[in-house]
């Protein structure tokens, strides 16, 4: 009754198909009954080719073979199916009459992973062979999972190399235009810079004396100096939030208030407008050294603007159009080395007056009446 018991909960669910490999009939016979008593499904041969032709064939998870068999013995037909990578999850165990020490070193070390030795103890079997079965579960349950991860891995590869792609091309671009610019086209799928009117502050600087130190010095010299200007320059145009749309040469111009609404930009532009002349002032120094007399002179105009994209198919750039950035190049024009100009409209909306100077209606080429013009105060 105990043994019935016992082998009762060596059942097999009936998924698994062994391969009875004996040249003794009655053997065979007695294994098969045996093991469909218990859920296997079975297939049998009678000496080491048959073997080999039903693996083929029938694909069994284990397989049960007899050491001494007519044709090929039991050990051979182990190194033959060991041979073949396709075969490496099947299990084997060896059936053998003898408990020879040399023999079943010679047929673990060809790849069997048991034996049973005859005559059979029931549930000693049924033990063996589900161990086996177990064993050879795990070993593709491990291979699926290193298969998977070798999959994620590859994917994950690809991924981060899409991602360091993308990173670059988002790093290059970043070099052609300002961080608003960068970020407004990476992070909108379509029509990232619709055309419309906004109010902004517009911010024009440019080099006084260049025209008279190009013609002096030979292009190494010059461009090296513009060099200097811009790194000093560009670092406080990105600190204030503002966006870069063009160099002119020996200047450029930045506005504040899009693509992005900036509260307060007025203030803003001024008082980045301050911070340039700030860090040029400790380039001025030099410059002097070399005689190159060279200085900054800023204009700042606040108003209404249509920005948008312009330009054509394969060159097109974010900028802002209208009489605002008119008068504030005029105004940086006018403006002496060191000194900021800024138009009434952008007086009345900064909150500090007291920073200004007024410096009276000036006549300003394009516009029909004269313009009031103040300008910063020294610090």
């Amino acid at each position: 009754m105990t043994d019935i018991s016992l082998q009762s909960g060596f059942d097999d669910s009936g998924s698994h198909t062994i391969l009875v490999a004996d040249d003794l009939a009655d053997n065979v016979m007695i294994l098969k009954t045996f093991l469909h008593h218990h859920n296997y499904r079975t297939v049998t041969a009678s000496n080491g080719q048959e073997t080999l032709d039903a693996l083929k064939e029938h694909s069994p998870h284990l397989i049960l073979v007899d050491l001494n068999m007519p044709d090929m013995s039991g050990l051979e037909v182990i190194k033959k199916i060991r041979k073949d990578e396709a075969y490496d999850n099947v299990g084997i165990i060896l059936l053998t009459a003898s408990c020879n020490l040399e023999q079943l070193l010679k047929s673990f070390k060809a790849g069997a992973d048991d034996y049973i030795q005859k005559p059979y103890h029931h549930i000693e079997m049924l033990a063996r062979v589900q161990s086996v079965l177990k064993k050879h579960e795990s070993n593709l349950k491990l291979i699926e999972v290193n298969k998977r991860l070798d999959e994620f891995n590859q994917d994950l590869e690809e991924t981060v190399a899409k991602q360091v792609d993308e990173l670059e091309k988002v790093n290059r671009l970043r070099r052609y235009f300002s961080p608003q610019v960068a970020e407004k086209f990476l992070n909108e799928e379509a029509a990232p810079f619709s055309n419309k009117r906004t109010e902004i502050t517009v911010v024009f600087l440019d080099l006084r004396g260049f025209t008279h130190f190009a013609e002096q010095n030979d292009a190494d010299v010059i461009m090296s100096t513009l060099s200097e200007f811009h790194s000093s320059v560009g670092p406080v145009i990105f600190q204030f939030n503002a966006t870069l749309e063009r160099f002119t040469g020996d200047g450029l111009m930045c506005f504040i208030g899009a693509p992005h609404a900036e509260e307060k930009h007025a203030d803003k532009a001024v008082d980045m407008a301050k911070a340039m002349q700030e860090e040029v002032s400790k380039l001025v120094g030099g410059w002097q050294k070399k005689g190159y007399g060279l200085g900054l002179g800023i204009g700042i105009s606040t108003g209404m603007a249509s920005t948008g994209t312009i330009g054509f198919e394969k060159r097109l750039d974010y900028a802002a159009i209208g009489s605002v950035t008119n008068l504030s190049s005029r105004l940086c024009a006018m403006a002496e080395a060191g000194e900021v100009l800024v138009s009434e409209y952008t007086a009345n909306n900064l909150k500090d007056k007291s920073q200004l100077v007024s410096k009276g209606k000036k006549s300003l080429k394009g516009f029909t009446d004269d313009v009031k013009v103040f300008s910063l105060k020294s610090q």
